[in-house]
């Protein structure tokens, strides 16, 4: 009797741009696309499942307990907050993620937004557009603050790639680079710099770490208050790394300078998120989880996932994220 062909079930491609080619499995399998799904459809479709494939769409034990055949989840993604890895862990269930792939779009997204609050970019745009520049009867005018780069701080809170990746383009630009330790440790050591004074020191701040029970709001109000240069702050990373509220709060108390954001909790946010009621001001810059989503990068995502699933399928999987790393 034949062998069962593989299942595939790609619960979400419409979180790969159109554009971008999806390379063929070299094995034979059977394929099943979904544009979407929501969290009530997920148990049924990966019921007979060999091979998951998920960018953001959850993976809970629930949903795994329905899936005896499911060996591999393959996420297009870098972060696995979305994949319950100790139910896949107890059920043999190799998870793989994609690495190193956004090393040049996520860093000049972050410094797209950085430079666009610390000159004001949005806010001189805005005003032009109202007819200030007009109004104002000379060749420029100085409604909005422009502050250099060069000589200014840059404090990033994670040391992995994209966050040394970032720190080189800071130094580049002349500015002081410095890496915050963990939250409440006196003495880091180094290349690290204590958290708290990191807070205090920097002119912009980035948030390069990924989401879990010790990095959830690691920025809220009490973080803010220690904000003494009133920086700008950049998260290209998970919503859940700064509170949303106590941002609101921040930025119209003029706690900071500004900020620019690429994600919300949730995604997508309705229109009474606290973020979404910031767009009505000028130091406020929000977009929609695009830092990573070059043409280029995307392209490179989709060829890493490939290749994830065929280095499982041939006995040698890669890019294997352990249950620890969810704790």
């Amino acid at each position: 009797m034949a062998a069962r062909p593989l299942q595939v079930v790609f619960l979400d491609r419409e979180t790969i741009s159109p554009q971008t080619a999806l390379p063929s499995l070299s094995f034979e399998h059977e394929l099943s696309v979904y544009g979407r799904t929501s969290r009530d459809q997920v148990a049924a479709r990966i019921a007979d499942a060999d091979i998951v494939v998920t960018n953001k769409v959850p993976l809970r034990q629930e949903a795994l307990d329905h899936a005896a055949q499911l060996k591999m989840v393959a996420v297009a993604a870098t972060g696995t907050d979305n994949v319950d890895l100790s139910a896949c862990a107890k059920k043999g269930i190799v998870v793989s993620n994609i690495q190193g792939y956004a090393v040049t779009t996520v860093p000049e997204h972050v410094f797209a937004l950085i430079f666009a609050l610390r000159r004001n970019i949005v806010a001189y745009r805005e005003s032009v557009k109202a007819g200030r520049w007009y109004d104002a009867q000379q060749f420029c005018y100085f409604d909005f603050p422009i502050k250099d780069l060069a000589g200014s701080t840059l404090g990033i809170v994670g040391r992995g790639t994209l966050g040394q990746a970032v720190g080189a383009i800071g130094r580049a630009l002349g500015m002081k680079v410095l890496f915050a330790g963990r939250k409440g440790e006196a003495l880091p050591g180094d290349p690290y710099t204590p958290f708290e004074q990191l807070l205090a020191t920097s002119d912009v701040i980035t948030m390069h770490c990924p989401l879990n029970e010790q990095t959830r709001d690691l920025i809220s109000t009490h973080e803010f208050a220690q904000m003494k240069r009133k920086p700008i702050l950049i998260n290209t990373a998970r919503g859940g790394l700064v509170n949303e509220a106590a941002l609101a709060q921040a930025l119209r108390s003029g706690q900071i300078g500004g900020a620019g954001f690429d994600v919300t909790t949730p995604e997508p946010p309705d229109n009474n998120h606290p973020l979404v009621q910031l767009l009505d001001m000028p130091n406020f810059i929000l977009t929609p989880h695009v830092a990573w989503a070059s043409d280029e990068a995307v392209q490179g995502l989709a060829d890493q996932l490939i290749d994830n699933i065929e280095a499982y399928y041939s006995g040698s999987p890669r890019n294997v994220v352990a249950a620890r790393n969810a704790e």
